[in-house]
């Protein structure tokens, strides 16, 4: 980074401020994780019915590259803006509507090469806004409370998907273009709604002089260095690794249609089911959970607690064939999944390389966080291939047990940062 923020961060109060984000959050992830989870599948069937397994892994393959380079680029720049309206105000509105009107042409698109492109583009703009968003836990939440709005936060994606998946069994009859409309007006009327709420403005920013460095070396600076901040590469891994194995949650559509043969309507209803279920489970764990965490003093076992119950359910996936086995499959997998968000967000949080930075280096997290869910759908039709919908689950389940293995070099609340770090920190405070 060039410059360091002096002075000009605006503080929401914090109920304001919780809010106004799971409004602007939860409305993009409807928009885009509905599409995700079921709107793409049934849009890749009606466009290649013959080879939607292969073409739906295409696309989403491709759009989870966007969705990589979308949340760090887009809080770099969420960094470097500096405008009266706000740093981040400004790039949670852009992303949004850009990503809402990709929503409109993916839901007329015609060929693959169509849906790509807009799914893409929506993928891209989409995690652009999130990253601005997420930047708002460093920026005005106080580090004894960011395990509280951690936890809260976390159960955004749960509450998008049953919110996304109930409006879907509502609609049914309804044609799949006004689905897709549905999801394009929620998409930005959360995002602007949340402008009113939360507090943001022009920062002032102290440029330093221009210096001689090489391209190379500012290509090496988009990433905190692993030699210097090791234990931000190690939380970005133990992420990237549950998250893979929680990535079969939008798989479900697919799953349910190709495993058990069930209708679009039968498909819809059941996915709406369990994700509905697994909110609640989520919910159970995700705020007591960072709550919990932020009491005792400890975030280390509550991941190595939450990976393990994860592993547990996405087993009963691989084992067996049965709809109420799916459901206790979910419970579990929830219960899991609600902790691990809650004291993951906080933790990471706490070990930002540098304040300055913040948006940036939360949206190279938000990557680890976000990409798995495009990643297994892109992966999932060579693990089939390679030994069926048990190879699939178990192969999961085993990127949840590494998750754990990522985790323990991670520095505990109190216990040292790496001896590398050049801004002299070495224990946390």
């Amino acid at each position: 980074m060039d410059g360091s923020i002096n002075s000009g961060q605006r503080v929401t109060p914090f109920r304001r401020l919780t809010f106004g984000i799971m409004l602007g959050y939860s409305c993009m992830m409807i928009a885009l994780i509905t599409p995700a989870i079921l709107l793409l599948t049934f849009k890749m069937i009606e466009i290649s019915p013959k080879n939607y397994t292969s073409t739906f892994g295409l696309v989403a393959g491709i759009g989870a590259f966007f969705a990589l380079i979308g949340n760090p680029i887009g809080g770099a720049i969420s960094d470097r803006t500096n405008n009266p309206f706000g740093r981040r105000r400004t790039w949670f509105i852009i992303g949004p509507i850009v990503g809402c009107a990709s929503l409109l042409w993916l839901g007329m698109a015609t060929e693959v090469w169509q849906v790509m492109i807009a799914w893409s583009i929506a993928q891209f703009f989409f995690n652009v806004g999130m990253a601005a968003y997420t930047a708002l836990i460093p920026d005005q939440v106080p580090v004894e409370k960011q395990g509280t709005i951690s936890g809260i936060l976390g159960l955004v994606s749960p509450l998008a998907i049953v919110i996304g998946m109930a409006l879907m069994t509502v609609m049914t009859d309804a044609s799949s273009m006004v689905k897709w409309i549905t999801l394009a007006t929620i998409g930005i009327l959360g995002p602007v709604i949340s402008t009113f709420l939360i507090k943001d403005g022009k920062a002032e920013v102290t440029i330093a002089r221009p210096v001689n460095i090489s391209f190379s070396k500012k290509l090496a600076n988009l990433y905190p260095s692993p030699k210097k901040y090791p234990e931000f590469t190690w939380a970005i891994i133990s992420k990237f690794l549950l998250m893979l194995g929680f990535g079969s949650s939008t798989y479900l559509a697919v799953m349910l249609v190709n495993r058990m043969g069930y209708s679009e309507t039968q498909a819809t209803s059941g996915v709406a089911t369990l994700q509905m279920i697994m909110l609640a489970a989520m919910s159970l764990t995700s705020i007591f959970g960072g709550m919990l965490s932020d009491k005792v003093k400890k975030q280390k076992p509550f991941l190595y607690g939450s990976a393990l119950i994860m592993v547990i359910g996405t087993l009963v996936f691989a084992f067996m064939q049965d709809f109420t086995a799916f459901i206790i499959a979910i419970i579990f997998i929830g219960l899991g999944a609600g902790c691990f968000s809650a004291v993951d967000t906080a933790l990471v949080a706490r070990i930002l390389p540098r304040k300055e930075d913040a948006a940036k280096d939360f949206g190279l997290m938000n990557v680890a966080n976000a990409l798995p869910q495009s990643i297994v759908p892109a992966i999932a039709p060579l693990l089939l291939g390679l030994g069926g919908w048990g190879f699939f689950y178990v192969t999961l389940a085993v990127c949840l047990l590494m998750s754990i293995l990522a985790t323990k070099p991670l520095p505990e609340i109190g216990e040292p940062f790496g001896t590398n770090r050049t801004d002299g920190t070495k224990t946390e405070k």
